[in-house]
């Protein structure tokens, strides 16, 4: 047994730190709640809490004056009323006083932070932001919840539902993860009709109540070790969003390690496993037959028939090409719409009209014949190689932190796509070694990292670093070539997140092509 194993059970111990807390109408007073961590999600619980009349004390490690937004939120909660402990004084255990009958955890707070680790050994309750959220639902008429987790594409997934379900006519929108933070969907004074939620790996440790309609886990690879301790722990939290489901449990055919954690899930009487595949598709699955996206989970008759829900034209839109995984994301959502009743042709019209979010295999410019693609999202190694595999002749620009993953056998699938690397990051030189060992003849530039300067860039600094990456990638790159931005790793290194990183690479190929002059 893992030290989380052992954490996890010791939470799970006296889960309910008082009967009937199932509904947001429910007896919250007086109940004493520390809420760990004052970002947007722990604003939200301290918030909700309050008015429900908790007795709430806030912590954050941030010391007064670090950071604008903690300062601003402590500042609301202090004249409602609430606790607020700034700075790590306030993070090294459980307060002393006053005495606490629940602790209610920011994602980010992994099990074996002290304050967590400390609770859990005195049998205090710990719940997370998505249990919190499940328990503050309306007692009747709650808007049901279609859920999706998965190393990558989760994000995309779950807007395209979201699309899917408003063109069904439906009060509908992405939350969790993603879009709007989850209490306040539940809590909103316009109620939705259903919810599409994203679940990250650290959400789904905590959860333990939630029983959505439908649950999909899209893929799992190594990621976020350094948080869960091992991949076994990684992977067992992502099974967590099978638990409960009541109508279909979503899984990846091409990905053996989803359909085991529908296997091992402890779901509601009569729940279907679905699968989805890129190929044509069995008997209870979506799949694709010819250029149509096609269901044969959700029709009479599936054993000999199917119903067509769009076309990969319909998918693609205007974008010059379509990634497999892209694909692969549409069918998802497609099977979470069907498992909640939607129509074939809402799901077309909701697959028509959505648009994939910035930094997501986006076609930057061409220059010089050289197709510049941004997937700055690509935050770990599989993501990195759905990227790659979508190009077969690729400048790659690779780099960043790796928490803990490994790239050997990233490297070794995608060597013989490789014109050249450029290298940027604090795990740079894992990757070079990676690129040593199965593809040494490929070309590998190192345009630097953190301790040459560039860590924590703003402004201009990230576009003096992209304006070099951008320079080396195009010394490296012959036409018809593409330099792709999947960087596999993390950015907090040298950029503030993902999204600065992917701008400043779009920037820096803008300033190539206005050099570059009039493309023909």
């Amino acid at each position: 047994m893992t030290e989380l194993d052992e954490l996890s059970g010791a939470a799970d111990h006296g889960y309910e730190p008082r009967p009937g807390l199932t509904h947001r109408d429910a007896d919250w007073s007086g109940l004493r709640v520390l809420v760990a961590g004052l970002g947007i999600s722990g604003f939200a619980a301290a918030d909700a809490l309050w008015e429900r009349g908790a007795v709430v004390t806030v912590v954050d490690a941030s010391p007064p004056g670090a950071s604008k937004a903690v300062d601003e939120r402590a500042q609301i909660l202090a004249v409602l009323g609430v606790d607020v402990r700034l700075g790590p004084d306030h993070t090294q255990g459980m307060p002393s006083s006053p005495a606490h009958d629940l602790v209610v955890t920011s994602p980010g707070w992994r099990p074996t932070h002290p304050v967590l680790a400390d609770a859990a050994a005195h049998g205090i309750p710990i719940w997370g932001e998505v249990e919190l959220a499940w328990r503050m639902r309306a007692r009747e008429g709650a808007a049901p919840w279609l859920t999706v987790t998965g190393t990558n594409g989760k994000t995309t997934t779950v807007n395209m539902l979201a699309s899917i379900l408003r063109a069904a006519g439906l009060r509908a929108t992405s939350a969790g993860n993603v879009g709007t933070p989850l209490l306040e969907a539940v809590l909103h004074p316009q109620p939705y009709d259903v919810l599409a939620v994203e679940l990250s790996s650290f959400q789904l440790y905590w959860q333990r109540s939630l029983s959505p309609v439908a649950s999909a886990c899209l893929n799992v690879a190594a990621d976020h070790i350094d948080w869960h301790g091992s991949f076994e722990d990684y992977l067992l939290a992502k099974g967590r969003v099978f638990r409960n489901t009541h109508i279909a449990c979503i899984y990846n055919v091409g990905d053996p390690l989803t359909e085991q954690l529908v296997i091992d899930a402890d779901v509601i009487d009569g729940c279907r496993a679905v699968g989805f595949t890129l190929g044509v598709p069995a008997p209870s699955m979506l799949g694709l037959v010819d250029d149509v996206l096609a269901d044969r989970a959700f029709v009479e008759a599936r054993q000999h028939s199917a119903a067509e829900l769009a076309t990969i034209a319909d998918v693609q839109g205007e974008a010059p090409s379509i990634a497999p995984h892209y694909l692969a994301n549409a069918l998802a959502a497609a099977a979470l719409a069907r498992a909640y009743g939607v129509g074939p042709i809402s799901v077309r019209d909701g697959l028509r009209s959505f648009r994939p979010d910035p930094h997501r295999i986006a076609e930057v410019a061409t220059v010089g014949g050289v197709r510049y693609v941004n997937d700055s999202k690509a935050t770990n190694p599989h993501a990195a190689e759905a990227a790659l595999a979508s190009f077969d002749c690729v400048v790659w620009v690779a780099g960043g932190l790796l928490k803990g993953a490994d790239v050997d056998a990233l490297v070794e699938k995608v060597a013989g796509r490789l014109r050249g690397v450029v290298l940027i990051g604090a795990d740079r030189a894992q990757i070079a070694d990676a690129l040593a060992r199965h593809a040494p003849d490929v070309p590998v530039v190192d345009a630097g990292g953190p301790d040459t300067g560039g860590m924590q860039t703003t402004g201009d600094d990230a576009d003096l670093i992209m304006d070099r990456v951008v320079a080396r990638a195009a010394d490296l790159a012959r036409p018809g070539d593409v330099v792709l931005l999947a960087p596999a790793a993390a950015s907090m290194d040298m950029f503030v997140n993902y999204g600065q990183r992917g701008s400043a690479f779009e920037r820096a190929v803008a300033r190539l092509a206005q050099r570059s002059g009039p493309q023909q």
